[in-house]
């Protein structure tokens, strides 16, 4: 997609977020880094076959659920404890899994420390295409209660206060991570209770101490308004970004308890799903699916509760998004599909155009060029009804206009493996500032590089591409890091080229991306 505002990666800007916590949550994790080093050096003699490993772990049978599953999802040991590590790095955690360590969880049975569990169920889970629960990996006895959080979608809106508070105390935990990391069928409640209700009655609630009035409801946009240019310039994983979510354990959390009219509980509902859509969009930014589909699903939930259906087809197009980019195509066409149908009539046209823009994107995926040119064109067609309706759309959606358009029909079309045309879009799309759209801008230069490869022009691909990475050294996201893998791989037919080595030392040196 080319989803909402033009936005990375979690262990880049996880240095700056830390050194922003307070004492006692340094000596927290000062304490666990000691009993953790500790642990690894013994695990490491354990795995090179030395004598301090202990009779008990060598008398445990093999783990043949594990073994099963590894040979079943395709993944050699190294590739796996490789991601694993991966993994465990974007959670903040130092690990040095190798493939020996992966042989020992499945021929003798050794379970590595929480919550490693997690790391390796996920790891085999991408490669199935489906979720993996910790039992099915033999490993379930180290399931926690935490695992579960976040996913539900409560019908009750007193519940649903519950839910999201409950999961943002969470989140902003070190050790928390979700069990069987992202999965597309998550969603399917979510989705289809918004479908059918798509707003609560009324929000006003009274019992809580604190009064809530509009000084509150500013604050909140003002941190919401803050977090989206970070985002935007920074990336995800830059610390302003992930301010966002201890602003809603500490901000949004205490004034969703508390007592307000029906008018301030609707705008209250509301900013908060969008400040819990904007931690889900910095986790998605930075490769922490799991976490960010979980903020997805309460944003939509409160979104219901403030009776802001615009809003609510705004946070299912994220989702869809989401999907999209995770490789569920065909369900996020339906969900796109099915958040425009739902707010027809209820959205301002420059939403409506959004939605149906993400729709386009999900069948160039889905390498449907008919459906993707028909969904583009109504996304063309509500644009243009909102420039000549005029008035004001919401501050979420500011972003998306005609130039925005053109960027992302770029990727629409190299999607569909027409570079021809992606380079016709390409040219109508105003250019953007890099100080302001940094991501963005990286981003959009790996896309068009990749067209220019597929129409077989190398020396301008390049030159494009090593823009991009200029511009993406600045910035903490994954997703962007994606796009350039993406470059990497249409470079396949010049592989021999000593400029194309030479570019790809440069991604795997300067990025981290592998060829």
């Amino acid at each position: 997609m080319a989803f909402p505002h033009p936005v990375g990666d979690a262990q880049d800007g996880r240095s700056k977020a830390e050194n922003r916590r307070g004492p006692a949550q340094r000596c927290y994790l000062l304490g666990d880094v000691v009993a953790g080093r500790a642990e690894k050096l013994r695990n490491r003699a354990v795995e090179k076959g030395t004598r301090v490993a202990t009779t008990s772990r060598r008398t445990r049978p093999p783990n043949a659920d594990l073994a099963r599953l590894v040979e079943a999802c395709g993944a050699s040991h190294k590739s796996l404890a490789l991601r694993v590590n991966q993994l465990a790095r974007r959670a903040g955690l130092d690990t040095d899994y190798s493939h020996t360590s992966v042989a020992n969880w499945c021929r003798r049975g050794m379970v590595p420390k929480w919550p490693v569990p997690l790391f390796l169920a996920q790891a085999i889970a991408e490669r199935l295409g489906r979720s993996v629960p910790l039992g099915e990996i033999g490993m379930g006895g180290a399931k926690t209660p935490d695992t579960d959080v976040g996913l539900d979608f409560p019908q009750d809106r007193t519940d649903a206060v519950r839910v999201a508070t409950s999961f943002w105390s969470y989140v902003n935990r070190r050790d928390f991570l979700a069990g069987s990391g992202f999965t597309v069928s998550a969603f399917t409640t979510p989705v289809t209770r918004w479908l059918v209700a798509p707003a609560d009655d009324a929000s006003g609630a009274a019992g809580g101490r604190k009064q809530v009035g509009r000084a509150d409801l500013d604050e909140l946009r003002d941190a919401a308004e803050e977090a989206r240019r970070w985002d935007s310039k920074y990336g995800g994983g830059s610390w302003k970004a992930n301010s966002v979510t201890a602003c809603l354990q500490e901000r949004a959390a205490p004034l969703l308890r508390g007592s307000f009219t029906d008018a301030v509980g609707r705008d209250l509902f509301s900013v908060t799903s969008e400040l819990s859509r904007l931690a889900g969009w910095t986790a998605f930014d930075v490769g922490q699916h799991e976490v960010a589909q979980r903020h997805f699903i309460q944003a939509l939930r409160l979104a219901r509760a403030g009776g802001d259906v615009e809003l609510g087809c705004y946070v299912l197009t994220t989702i869809a998004m989401q999907s999209l980019l995770r490789g569920f195509g065909s369900e996020a066409v339906d969900m796109t599909q099915g958040a425009f149908e739902r707010a027809k009539g209820r959205a301002a046209p420059r939403v409506l155009a959004f939605t149906k823009l993400i729709e386009a994107r999900a069948h160039a995926r889905e390498r449907d060029a008919r459906a993707a040119s028909l969904a583009l064109a109504a996304s063309e067609n509500h644009l243009a009804k909102a420039d000549a309706a005029g008035g004001s759309d919401p501050a979420w959606i500011d972003f998306y206009h005609h130039a925005r358009l053109s960027a992302d029909a770029a990727e629409i079309f190299r999607d569909l493996k027409n570079p021809k045309a992606a380079l016709a879009w390409n040219q109508r799309a105003a250019a953007m500032p890099s100080g302001v759209f940094t991501r963005s801008v990286g981003m959009r230069l790996a896309i068009v590089g990749t067209a220019h490869l597929q129409a077989r022009d190398l020396d301008h691909g390049l030159e494009l591409g090593n823009r991009s990475v200029d511009i993406l050294t600045r910035v903490q996201s994954s997703r962007a890091k994606d796009y350039v893998r993406e470059f990497n791989t249409a470079l396949a037919p010049w592989q021999r080229e000593p400029a194309v080595r030479e570019f790809l030392q440069r991604t795997r040196t300067e990025l981290g991306v592998a060829a």
